[in-house]
């Protein structure tokens, strides 16, 4: 089933994401995602301009990931080709239980973790499942956001090795669109020091291949 994104809600997205850099069913509908639909005319343009807008920011920013002495020579980070297989809707199973656990960084440290919910999606005529989480340590204006991170069969070949994130915005009627072409590298995989980067827990690692979003960046 897919959802009419607009422009706006994508480009506040990206933004939300660059912000968020340095911090770092029952009634469950399946969520599916049928190709035969057709998708939003610029919904894979408006990925592409976030990407370039991206890269530009990786470049040039003061708050880029990249240690100063890779801007130079950047190119441009590499993704998956924009793939509508890998765009799903649908509701969030909520945990009955307010759950929390710490959850392992790349630097050791143990942030608390809410375990938020989960949700089922099918992929290569099989059903996943990911579970959502709320980092509990980040700054207030930022605890709207929901957390997926994981790993796939992807991961240390074509994709970063330590996993790959996706942020939600928390919505109180429950429509989730869950885009993994949006699913970005954490700030770690570029080598520069001073990140606290979640490492996706077991129950967050995919046997399949997800093949869309941010692919390993080449030193």
């Amino acid at each position: 089933m897919a959802m009419s994104l607009k422009r706006k809600t994508l480009y506040n997205a990206m933004k939300m994401k660059r912000s968020v850099y340095l911090l770092l069913g029952c009634s469950l509908w399946l969520l599916r995602c049928n190709a035969a639909v057709a998708q939003p005319n610029d919904w894979a343009r408006v990925i592409e301009q976030q990407r370039r807008e991206k890269d530009r920011t990786f470049r040039t920013g003061a708050d880029s990931p990249l240690p100063d002495k890779a801007k130079k020579n950047f190119k441009g980070l590499s993704y998956f080709p924009v793939n509508a297989n890998c765009r799903f809707e649908g509701a969030i199973k909520r945990h009955d239980k307010r759950e929390t656990f710490d959850i392992i960084a790349s630097d050791g440290r143990e942030r608390e973790t809410l375990r938020y919910g989960y949700f089922d999606f099918s992929l290569d005529g099989k059903t996943h499942r990911l579970q959502v989480y709320k980092l509990l340590d980040l700054a207030p204006k930022y605890r709207h956001l929901l957390f997926i991170p994981f790993m796939d069969a992807t991961s240390s070949r074509e994709s970063y090795g330590g996993g790959r994130y996706i942020d939600l915005e928390e919505r109180s009627d429950n429509r989730y669109v869950v885009d993994f072409n949006l699913a970005y590298n954490p700030s770690c995989a570029y080598g520069k020091k001073g990140y606290s980067c979640p490492i996706p827990p077991a129950e967050n690692r995919l046997t399949v291949r997800i093949e869309a979003g941010e692919k390993n960046w080449a030193h």
